[in-house]
């Protein structure tokens, strides 16, 4: 029997546009950064906030799971995006999607979650810098102001016309994640170098 395996390495969404992000990179002074963060594991939980499950499942991740509306709570290698009342996007290393399916499975035992690996629906950018806030602002409606949309913050909204998930990234410096359907990324990459011209 034929193996049937893949053979080919994955190429990321924006593999094509990498040297040119780094390129727009070393052009803006330090302005802004942009790059693409490739294969992060994606894992849309759903389940009763207040259940027993979701307690289980935030001590198999080691957090709990985020309950403000539109806030981010990371912990060693995962990050918690709250989508919904009863919905998070749990956020991993590359390659760690079936063993973060499978612990949160293990975890919620015969309660009913829905656990969807959805790694291959989107591709992460990555925007810092201290010109990062004003980028963003030329297309996105939301009030980016650090009081407003500090660290720990994310959206589910648009720039450029393109849905995405905005995430204030909680580290010093660490700017924003910008999740993106792979089929957006492209466009939404162009837009953002255009955008960014004027840090150049």
């Amino acid at each position: 029997m034929a193996d049937t395996a893949p053979t080919a390495r994955p190429r990321s969404p924006l593999a094509h546009a990498a040297g040119r992000l780094a390129a727009a990179t070393r052009s803006f002074g330090g302005a802004v950064r942009l790059a693409e963060v490739p294969f992060l594991a994606q894992v849309n939980v759903r389940l009763d906030a207040k259940s027993p499950a979701a307690d289980a499942v935030g001590l198999a991740l080691g957090l709990p799971l985020p309950l403000e509306p539109d806030t981010v709570v990371r912990a060693g290698e995962f990050t918690v995006v709250w989508l919904g009342p009863d919905e998070w996007l749990v956020v991993g290393q590359p390659g760690a999607q079936q063993e973060l399916e499978g612990r949160i499975r293990a975890a919620a035992g015969d309660e009913h979650v829905s656990v969807t690996d959805v790694s291959a629906q989107r591709t992460t950018l990555l925007v810092t810098g201290p010109r990062a806030r004003d980028l963003l602002a030329h297309g996105c409606a939301l009030d980016l102001h650090p009081s407003t949309f500090g660290p720990g913050r994310c959206a589910q909204t648009t720039l450029a016309r393109a849905h995405i998930i905005l995430v204030a990234r909680d580290e010093t410096r660490a700017g924003f994640w910008i999740l993106v359907r792979s089929s957006f990324a492209g466009y939404l990459t162009e837009w953002l170098l255009d955008a960014a011209v004027e840090y150049g």
